[in-house]
């Protein structure tokens, strides 16, 4: 499997109920320096474990809008619209937030990321431009 094929399978993957998908992707020893609009939080396996955890919590879908999808041999840039529905709203999807990250694969596991966010807008032109 190539690393853009790893990094795909991730996003792919039923978030909001695969309580499996860090398991399968990411390395144990894998990182992510995350820089989002509320601040910079480094995690870990485990804390990228109950991230998935909390969201598996709070929303019934999650769902990944992929702009692009690049691999520079190891490497995978992926910006992408992270969109749910909430259990109290099942029917109404939401946009949640905008995100560029770069994954550095180890083998066929996901081992380090970089990764901007800053939360949605709900303008039809702010959506269509990411």
């Amino acid at each position: 499997m190539t690393s853009k094929e790893v990094v795909e399978k991730f996003y792919n993957s039923d978030l909001a109920n695969n309580a499996n998908a860090i398991d399968d992707c990411f390395h144990k020893d894998c990182t992510l320096n995350w820089h989002s609009s509320k601040g910079y939080v480094a995690l870990d396996f485990n804390g990228l474990k109950l991230v998935f955890d909390e969201i598996r919590q709070s929303y019934n879908t999650l769902r990944f809008h992929i702009s692009h999808l690049l691999q520079d041999n190891n490497h995978v840039t992926i910006p992408y619209t992270s969109y749910v529905t909430t259990l109290e709203n099942p029917d109404e999807e939401l946009a949640l937030a905008h995100f560029t990250t770069i994954w550095e694969l180890k083998g066929d596991k996901i081992f380090k990321g970089f990764q901007m966010s800053q939360l949605a807008e709900s303008s039809i032109e702010s959506l269509n431009s990411f």
